[in-house]
């Protein structure tokens, strides 16, 4: 595998190219850019939160549930986008592929990392979106006593959550555009797979109406532990309490729980499963990498 890594380096200006070619190519002749990465979350999210919150009654009580969907919402876009635009990433480059030789994880890695600039540029949008609600905020109350700041201490985790989120991505990726260059199921079952883990992770409702819904159950406790091995379950969370202040959050029967605070236990074991995600992703990569000119 050093052999392999030491060949990436070797070609690192090869994949600088070819970042730029998939951010180039997203959003080709395109008045707004870039700002489609915040414009199309922000606009699905802000739908979410009027038929939460008016209809569904889920938001009551949560000042700008939209900034604390996004805050969750954006990073899992990150990572759905990451499976699925690279399972493809082979297949479309196939006829390169059997002409000229270069180290073949360029593909999947050049998706990687496009995805993840855009998903840097979008919380960038997202803090000078917390900074308008909280000027609104302002205006509304008559004044900064009475308005709460959104920006928090804890932003300074946001690194390792990204890092942790790009490696997990980055092992995934490579294992099921190699997969997929032989069994073209995989991208349908990812589809299927990220679209589900939507709902299983707590983007839409919040960690702690989850572990409040498992206490009224005989395997609860051991339900939600199983839950945060999920390591997108945790992250999802996890972004949610470092980017946003805690709300107050009123259970179904009508209790208000106190926010439960950002667990490392969870996010130690989401960074160590990616490294291993990662490595075994890679590995199988490299084992495959050599038959995808037999491809017919």
């Amino acid at each position: 595998m050093l052999s392999e890594l030491k060949e990436l380096w070797k070609f690192r200006e090869l994949l600088f190219t070819m970042v730029q070619r998939e951010l180039k190519i997203r959003y080709k002749n395109s008045a707004l850019g870039f700002l489609w990465s915040m414009l199309n979350p922000l606009i699905t999210v802000m739908v979410m939160s009027f038929m939460f919150e008016n209809f569904l009654h889920r938001g009551a009580g949560v000042p700008s549930a939209t900034a604390y969907i996004l805050a969750a919402y954006l990073p899992f876009t990150f990572f759905q986008l990451c499976l699925l635009d690279s399972s493809q990433s082979i297949l479309s480059a196939m006829p390169l592929i059997k002409k000229i030789y270069f180290p073949r994880e360029i593909l999947p890695l050049a998706s990687v990392l496009s995805n993840f600039i855009h998903l840097v540029m979008a919380l960038g949008m997202f803090f000078v979106y917390l900074l308008v609600v909280y000027l609104r905020s302002i205006i509304g109350h008559g004044g900064f006593a009475n308005a709460e700041s959104p920006f928090r201490l804890t932003a300074i985790y946001l690194p390792i959550l990204l890092v942790i989120n790009l490696v997990l991505s980055t092992g995934l990726s490579l294992f099921i555009s190699a997969m997929n260059t032989f069994y073209e199921d995989v991208k349908y079952i990812v589809s299927v797979v990220t679209y589900l883990m939507f709902f299983m992770c707590p983007i839409l409702y919040f960690e702690e109406s989850v572990a409040n819904s498992a206490l009224n159950l005989k395997w609860g406790g051991w339900l939600y532990k199983l839950m945060n091995l999920n390591p997108v379950f945790s992250l999802s969370s996890a972004y949610r309490k470092v980017l946003v202040a805690p709300p107050k959050i009123t259970v179904d029967n009508g209790a208000v729980m106190v926010p439960m605070p950002l667990d490392w236990r969870y996010i130690g074991w989401a960074g160590l499963i990616s490294v291993v995600i990662l490595i075994g992703g890679y590995a199988t990569f490299n084992k495959l990498k050599w038959r995808f000119v037999e491809r017919p």
